[in-house]
């Protein structure tokens, strides 16, 4: 079955970057499959930060635009999110999630697969 595993959590002060990876195992390449990062604070729904389709494409939420980037190894079967300028607001435990349809997905009932996530934390 397909299982993610992210890593690269972490704390760090508030300006500072971290890089999160996903390693996709179970599936045949993410060549063919829309991926995408998400988050959730404490009290708080979880939301869509990043996503990548099949194609490449990408899309960000407005709150990270100009400071995160997705990214994706195919070869690798591994998906990035690279966090700079992070600020406290961006604390949270952070989720990779995939899904078999290629195309564009942004929110969590688009994705079947999830992992079990990385945490996060920006102090000021």
């Amino acid at each position: 079955q397909v299982q993610l595993v992210e890593s690269g959590g972490g704390s760090v002060q508030a300006g500072g970057s971290l890089r999160l990876s996903c390693a996709a195992s179970g599936i045949t390449s993410s060549r063919y499959y829309a991926m995408g990062w998400f988050r959730q604070a404490p009290g708080k729904e979880r939301e869509g930060v990043a996503s990548i389709d099949a194609d490449g494409s990408t899309k960000y939420a407005d709150p990270v635009k100009g400071r995160f980037t997705i990214s994706k190894d195919n070869a690798k079967k591994t998906l990035y999110l690279q966090m700079n300028s992070l600020k406290p607001e961006d604390t949270a435990m952070y989720y990779c999630a995939a899904d078999d349809y290629p195309r564009m997905r942004t929110k969590v009932p688009d994705f079947r697969y999830w992992g079990q996530g990385t945490q996060v934390t920006v102090s000021s």
